[in-house]
């Protein structure tokens, strides 16, 4: 071999040395960045990171997705209230601290019959606790809530001057009645009831005038004659019936037809009930637990009410009151009334023919967690 292919064959081994460390170079560079990749604290698929921390999650965990811890409702929920006798088992769970017991956060809001639905609607009070008649037309027309317990019957009374010659509910027919309001449960109850009578009471056979006034001036209407019956709710119908000697042609505590039919329930609106489950769980269990309580100790709860002035009266006749209501808690008892009165409602022409009762009915209960169910017969 000549010495000018020696040099050659030289040139061309050390070419393939240098060829041979630059490729052994480059494998040791990628599998150090490939070892510092596996060792990146971002986490695999499948596996949660605490977004508070940011921690890594060990692969300890066997490739399992790890649970946020969950979150505890510290809800507020703003409860509106009146000052209806029947209010009872809400003003109980405050007093006697079934609210606390549940752990509920709450705050209380004054309201009255004309405004509670008003302000719901306005989402300035989350809950509250009504007659249950008052609100079936409201919702048909958008009123976004749902109920979630019957928790009384009873509350309200049709009354006539003592000696009148109006001796039954037939004997309405031609006559003016006063009522609370022309959509309150009173007047609701009045029609419902007068129709069962055989008193036309819808526009197509109208043979009785209602007549709105101020729950306060009610008996005194009555009582000047302006009008010859009224429909009212306790405690202002009982103790008209007492200081004026009135008389009953209905009282929904004992009717035949109305005594085992919820008419006052508890309820919230339907986006805080999705948005905080809990809380309005709670606010549901606890009126159902004063209920009971009530149910036992009826004339002290009268007593409880008027000593922190959340109602007027005699609590001596308060408390006789109370014990004529049926305070039967149920979830399941609130959407039967439901149904009942809002069939009579649309029998009566008040809700529109097309109104799917059974879809309103489904769409404004709910049942909770944890809240009495039991079943209760109420009229045919």
């Amino acid at each position: 071999m000549t010495s000018k292919s020696k040099k050659r064959v030289r040139r061309i081994r050390k070419a393939a040395a240098f060829g041979l460390a630059f490729t052994l170079a480059f494998a040791t560079l990628a599998g150090c960045a490939k070892e510092a990749k596996s060792a990146d604290p971002s986490p695999s698929p499948g596996v949660s990171v605490p977004a508070a921390t940011g921690a890594a999650v060990s692969p300890a965990s066997s490739g399992a997705a790890l649970a946020a811890a969950p979150v505890k409702d510290d809800y507020v929920l703003q409860i509106g209230f009146g000052g209806g006798l029947c209010e009872a088992a809400l003003h109980i769970a405050i007093e006697k601290g079934f609210f606390a017991e549940e752990g509920l956060k709450f705050t209380t809001t004054k309201v009255d019959s004309a405004t509670s639905l008003e302000l719901i609607s306005a989402k300035k009070i989350d809950a509250s606790f009504g007659l249950l008649a008052k609100m079936i037309q409201p919702i048909e027309n958008g009123l976004d809530i749902q109920f979630v317990t019957g928790v009384h019957t009873g509350c309200i009374r049709i009354l006539v001057p003592s000696g009148s010659s109006i001796k039954t509910l037939a004997d309405l027919k031609g006559k003016k009645i006063g009522v609370p309001g022309l959509a309150s449960s009173p007047a609701v109850v009045a029609r419902r009831a007068l129709a069962k009578a055989g008193v036309g009471v819808d526009e197509k056979k109208l043979e009785v005038e209602f007549v709105n006034y101020s729950a306060a001036d009610l008996p005194l209407a009555l009582k000047n004659g302006a009008v010859d019956a009224i429909a009212h709710s306790d405690p202002q119908a009982i103790v008209a019936e007492k200081d004026q000697n009135l008389t009953e042609l209905l009282n929904t505590a004992t009717d035949p037809f109305f005594k085992n039919e919820y008419c006052c329930v508890a309820y919230l609106r339907r986006d805080v009930i999705e948005q905080h489950p809990e809380a309005a769980a709670k606010y549901a269990r606890a009126i159902q637990k004063a209920a009971h309580w009530v149910a036992e100790h009826p004339a002290e709860a009268a007593q409880i009410q008027v000593d922190k002035k959340w109602v007027p009266g005699d609590p001596k006749l308060n408390g006789e009151v109370l014990a004529t209501y049926d305070f039967r808690p149920s979830g399941s008892g609130a959407k039967e009334a439901l149904e009942v009165t809002a069939k009579d409602l649309q029998s009566l022409g008040l809700l529109k023919k097309d109104t799917n009762v059974a879809k309103l009915v489904e769409r404004s209960y709910i049942h909770l967690d944890g809240v009495e169910d039991s079943s209760v017969k109420l009229n045919p």
